[in-house]
C-alpha cells in the first residue's frame, strides 16, 4: 500500500521534472542558435569594415622568374639534385637569397640574414661533392646544401634573437637551438631568421620591433602566428625548408592561412631547447615542425628533428577509418564559414567514393569537450614552464597588466596590444577550474583515442574562416581553438591545404591521429592534399 502511494505521488513530479528538462533543453538550443546567427552576421559586418580599410592596400608579390623556378620543387628533390650533381648548392642558395630579396619588401618576413656566410658554406659543400663523397656521408646529411630559414624565436648562433621584444631588439644568439643544430647536422644551410609575435603568443605575426608580416595571397590579411614569417616565405617560394614550432597552432595556423602543409608531432619527440629561451628539459605540449609546399617533405624533415619518432611504418591509405567533425560547439569561437563547410564536405564525399567497405566510410564524431576547446587549452598552458610575463620583460621583472594598458592607450608601451591582453589573461582573469579541466581533457583524449584506434584519423576544421584581415582577430580572439585543442589532447595533427577559395585565399582542414600514430596522420594528409587540392602558389611561376 505504501509503495503504491509513493509511486502515484512520484509520477507527476517525475513528469514535471522531465518536462522542465525538455523545456530547458529546447530553450537552450533556441538561444544557442540565435547567438550563432547573431555571431555570423557580426563576423560579416566586421569583415566589411576591415575590407574597407585593407582591400585598397592589397599588393601582389613578384612572379617567380624562370631562373628561380627551381625553388618550386620539394626540398627532397633539391637535395637529390645537389647529391647527383644536377644542381650546385651555390646555385640554389643564390636563388633563395635573390627570391627573399624580391618578396621581402612586400611581406616583411625577415628579421636577420646571413647571406654571405651561407654562400661560403654552399661553395665549400660544392667543393666536397665535386671531389667525391661516400654514400654514407649523404645518408648522414640528407639535406646537404639545401638552404633553410627558421623563426627567430629559435636561436641561430650569431643571428638576432629578439623574440619580437623591443628589450631584446639587438640581442644575438650565442648558440643554436637544438632543432637548428640538427638541421645544420643534416647538411642544411641557414640563410635567414623570420618574424614572430612577442614570445610567440598571438594569432598574428606583428611586433613592436619588426612590424607586421603580410600574407602573400593578400597583403591586407594576416599570415597567422607565431610562425608567420616562415609561412610567408615558404608560400612565396622563397625558402625550401621552413623551421617552425607549435604550442597552440603556431605551425598549423600559418600553414592554413598561407596554403601550406604544417605538421605538429606527438609531444615529447622534438626538443624545444633554445626556443623562446627554454632549456628543453621541461615537459611541454609544444613540438618543433615544418611548413611546406610539398607533403613529400614532411616525413624526411621531421625525422631530422624527431629521430626517435616512428615515421617509416607502412600506411595503406585505402583502409583507413575516418571520423570527422564539421563544427565544434565552443561558443567563444566563430561559426564555421560556408566555404570551409563545403571544403570538408568535398573531402568526405571523395573519401566515401574511395572507401573499399563501410568501415572506411567517414562517420561523424562528437564529444562534450568540443564545447570547451579554448578553456581546455588555456588550462593546459598553465602546466607550461614558460613564464610569459617574465619573458616579456626579458626576465627583468614582471610588467603589470593595468599599467601596460594605460601606457598602451597613451602610446607609451613597448608591447603590442596582443601582448598586453595576454598579460591580462595570465595575471588578472581567474584560472580555469583545474579538476574540471583535467578530467574533461582526459575523458576527451581517451574517448577520441579509443574511437580512432590504430588505423583511424579525425578530419577536423582548421579555423572558422580563411585568412582574416590584419587586426580583425582582436574581435575573434578565440578562433585559434581548433588548432589549440589538439595540443591540449597531445595528439599529432597535419594541416592540409585544399586549394583556394573564390577570393583567392587558401583553405584546408586538419588530419588528427591518436598519439604516436604520426605516420598515419602524415600519410593521410598527403593523400587528401594530393587528391583534393594541395598547395597553389600565390603568383605565377615562369618556366
Amino acid at each position: 500500500m505504501c509503495t503504491s502511494n509513493v509511486t502515484k505521488t512520484d509520477n507527476p513530479e517525475r513528469r514535471n521534472r522531465k518536462s522542465s528538462r525538455i523545456f530547458c533543453g529546447m530553450a537552450s538550443n533556441i538561444l544557442k542558435h540565435l547567438y550563432l546567427i547573431f555571431r555570423t552576421y557580426l563576423d560579416m559586418f566586421i569583415d566589411i569594415v576591415f575590407a574597407f580599410i585593407f582591400e585598397g592596400k592589397r599588393q601582389a608579390i613578384p612572379d617567380l622568374e624562370s631562373r628561380h623556378a627551381i625553388l618550386a620543387q620539394s626540398a627532397v628533390s633539391l637535395a637529390a639534385k645537389i647529391r647527383n650533381k644536377e644542381l650546385t648548392s651555390q646555385e640554389l642558395v643564390t636563388a633563395c637569397i635573390e627570391r627573399i630579396k624580391a618578396v621581402n619588401p612586400v611581406l616583411n618576413a625577415v628579421v636577420d640574414e646571413r647571406f654571405e656566410d651561407a654562400l661560403k658554406e654552399a661553395k665549400e659543400i660544392d667543393k666536397k661533392i665535386a671531389e667525391g663523397l661516400p654514400k654514407e656521408y649523404f645518408e648522414k646529411k640528407p639535406f646537404l646544401g639545401v638552404p633553410f630559414t627558421s623563426k627567430e624565436s629559435q636561436a641561430v648562433a650569431g643571428m638576432l634573437h629578439p623574440l619580437g621584444l623591443k628589450s631584446r631588439a639587438h640581442v644575438r644568439a650565442n648558440e643554436d637551438a637544438e632543432c637548428v643544430r640538427l638541421m645544420r647536422e643534416s647538411g642544411a644551410i641557414p640563410v635567414a631568421v623570420t618574424t614572430v609575435p612577442e614570445v610567440n603568443q598571438w594569432q598574428e605575426t606583428r611586433s613592436m620591433v619588426h612590424g607586421q608580416t603580410n600574407n602573400p595571397y593578400h597583403t591586407g590579411r594576416t599570415t597567422g602566428g607565431s610562425s608567420g614569417g616562415e609561412a610567408a616565405l615558404a608560400a612565396a617560394l622563397a625558402t625550401p625548408i621552413a623551421l617552425c614550432s607549435d604550442i597552440g597552432g603556431s605551425t598549423r595556423m600559418p600553414a592554413f592561412y598561407c596554403g601550406l602543409y604544417g605538421f605538429k608531432a606527438t609531444p615529447g619527440y622534438t626538443s624545444i631547447k633554445g626556443t623562446c629561451l627554454r632549456s628543453g628539459l621541461d615537459p611541454t605540449m609544444a613540438s618543433i615542425g615544418f611548413v611546406s609546399k610539398h607533403p613529400v617533405d614532411q616525413v624526411p624533415l621531421t625525422k631530422i628533428v624527431a629521430p626517435t619518432l616512428d615515421l617509416d611504418k607502412h600506411v595503406d591509405v585505402k583502409n583507413v577509418k575516418y571520423l570527422y567533425v564539421e563544427t565544434a560547439q565552443d561558443l567563444r569561437v566563430s561559426p564555421i564559414s560556408k566555404e570551409l563547410r563545403q571544403a570538408m564536405t568535398r573531402v568526405i564525399k571523395k573519401l566515401t567514393e574511395q572507401a573499399p567497405n563501410t568501415e572506411c566510410v567517414p562517420k561523424e564524431y562528437s564529444h562534450a569537450g568540443l564545447a570547451y576547446m579554448f578553456a581546455l587549452w588555456q588550462h593546459a598552458m598553465t602546466k607550461e614552464t614558460l613564464d610569459f610575463p617574465a619573458v616579456l620583460a626579458n626576465n627583468q621583472g614582471r610588467p603589470n597588466a593595468y599599467v601596460e594598458l594605460v601606457k598602451k592607450c597613451l602610446g607609451l608601451s613597448q608591447y603590442t596590444l596582443a601582448a598586453v591582453l595576454k598579460l591580462f589573461n595570465d595575471e588578472v582573469i581567474p584560472p580555469i577550474n583545474k579538476e574540471w579541466a583535467e578530467n574533461l581533457t582526459k575523458e576527451f583524449a581517451d574517448d577520441l583515442t579509443s574511437a580512432l584506434g590504430p588505423n583511424g584519423v579525425l578530419l577536423f576544421p582548421s579555423a572558422p574562416a580563411a585568412a582574416p584581415y590584419h587586426y580583425a582577430l582582436f574581435t575573434r580572439p578565440f578562433n585559434f581553438a581548433y588548432w589549440a585543442i589538439i595540443n591540449a589532447l597531445h595528439m599529432p595533427a597535419v594541416q592540409v591545404p585544399l586549394g583556394l577559395n573564390s577570393e583567392g585565399l587558401p583553405i584546408g582542414i586538419q588530419v588528427v591521429a591518436a598519439p604516436h600514430n604520426d605516420a598515419l596522420a602524415l600519410a593521410v594528409a598527403a593523400h587528401i592534399g594530393t587528391t583534393c587540392g594541395g598547395y597553389v602558389p600565390p603568383c605565377r611561376i615562369i618556366e
